[in-house]
């Protein structure tokens, strides 16, 4: 646990590091095995030497920030992102951040995830990781931000790309290529696999190489 958290407004964003955002349920228990996935993952995001963004709140963020932190092994320059939303029925904020940001409305907190970000993690949620989803895939789509991988862990996903291409490729909505940057994931090791290989492109510099941070800016 990190009793100081750092305002993101007077955070110094590296360019160097390497950030996974993480999106998923609220109301996710810890006893949950969904929950102990996503810690899980966090903590060989940790190892990996990459910093993590959440949405700050409980459930599925509590799990990746505390699992972060937590597997760091002494690492000080690692970072758990918090982007906190505030909400009619207040959200309390998980005890696991170093730095962090409260937003009044999604449009600028989805926005602020699609610059710190380098890689994407959906697992299970409701409507507001459904947003973070479809939001992170249109502007990977329409070139707003880099390629972007996004990684659909769980099971709750597979179905949901049935139906997408059984209706809007099928019917020429969506191009089959728009697909690409969708990857399935059953578990930690599938979905660390694909942030190493990104992870990796990141560190090479190559032609794909890309900055959120750069590219997408506010308007």
């Amino acid at each position: 646990m990190n009793n100081h958290v750092t305002d993101l407004s007077e955070f110094h964003i590296d360019e160097n590091h390497f950030r996974v955002a993480i999106f998923g349920s609220a109301r996710i228990q810890p006893d949950d095995e969904r929950y102990q996935l996503i810690y899980s993952l966090s903590q060989l995001i940790a190892n990996e030497g990459m910093d993590i963004v959440t949405g700050g709140g409980p459930g599925i963020m509590e799990a990746a920030n505390k699992g972060h932190q937590e597997g760091r092994n002494g690492n000080d320059h690692l970072h758990s992102f918090g982007l906190t939303i505030r909400l009619p029925k207040e959200q309390m904020n998980n005890v696991h951040l170093d730095v962090k940001k409260d937003f009044d409305h999604f449009s600028g907190r989805l926005d602020t995830f699609m610059q710190l970000s380098n890689v994407v993690v959906v697992a299970p949620g409701g409507v507001g990781t459904m947003l973070e989803f479809f939001y992170t895939w249109q502007l990977v789509q329409v070139k707003h931000i880099c390629n972007t991988p996004i990684i659909l862990l769980g099971n709750m996903w597979p179905e949901l790309i049935e139906w997408i291409e059984k209706w809007p490729v099928k019917n020429q909505f969506i191009s089959p290529d728009d697909l690409n940057p969708l990857f399935l994931a059953n578990d930690c090791e599938e979905a660390i696999k694909v942030i190493r290989m990104a992870h990796e492109e990141f560190k090479k510099g190559g032609a794909d190489f890309c900055l959120n941070y750069k590219k997408y800016r506010l308007q």
